[in-house]
């Protein structure tokens, strides 16, 4: 009986091992601000370092890595405010261990009604990638996430 009750809490002790399986998870995470005397909605944004070089095929630590990122942003973010489709402004990137801090911009704005946002960044790589973007005007703060299949999405204040 002793033997009995051994061999079955190895074998389950074994089985609850084997059910644990390492996985990545994949997201990024956009915050937004609006700057009421700039009149500017200041975006950063945080990727995984391994993602993003994977998706741009380009090691973090060359050159090239900035320009890279920057197009990479372009493609796969594009903004409307109130209806109205606004250029991004990159203002930079670092790469800080683990993550990519990626800085951009969207100057001349007034009074926002809704913001119409595609954030597909990562997703078209990772199926399972989640973004998430905070974005706060005037102190109200809006939560929206984007994966596949539900890469826009449409923001009112």
């Amino acid at each position: 009986m002793k033997k009995s009750i051994m061999i079955l809490s190895l074998g389950m002790m074994l089985i609850s091992l084997l059910s644990f399986q390492a996985f990545d998870f994949f997201s990024s995470m956009t915050k937004v601000d609006y700057i009421d005397g700039s009149k500017t909605l200041k975006f950063t944004t945080k990727l995984n370092t391994s993602h993003i070089s994977q998706a741009i095929k380009i090691d973090p630590n060359t050159a090239g890595f900035e320009a890279e990122v920057k197009k990479y942003v372009n493609n796969n973010m594009d903004v409307a405010v109130n209806g109205s489709p606004k250029a991004l402004t990159f203002t930079g990137s670092q790469v800080n261990g683990e993550s990519v801090w990626v800085y951009y911009e969207i100057s001349n704005v007034s009074d926002i009604s809704s913001l119409n946002v595609r954030n597909s960044i990562l997703i078209g790589q990772f199926p399972r990638q989640v973004n998430i973007m905070n974005v706060t005007y005037k102190g109200t703060l809006k939560t929206v996430n984007f994966q596949k299949g539900k890469e826009s999405a449409e923001i009112s204040f």
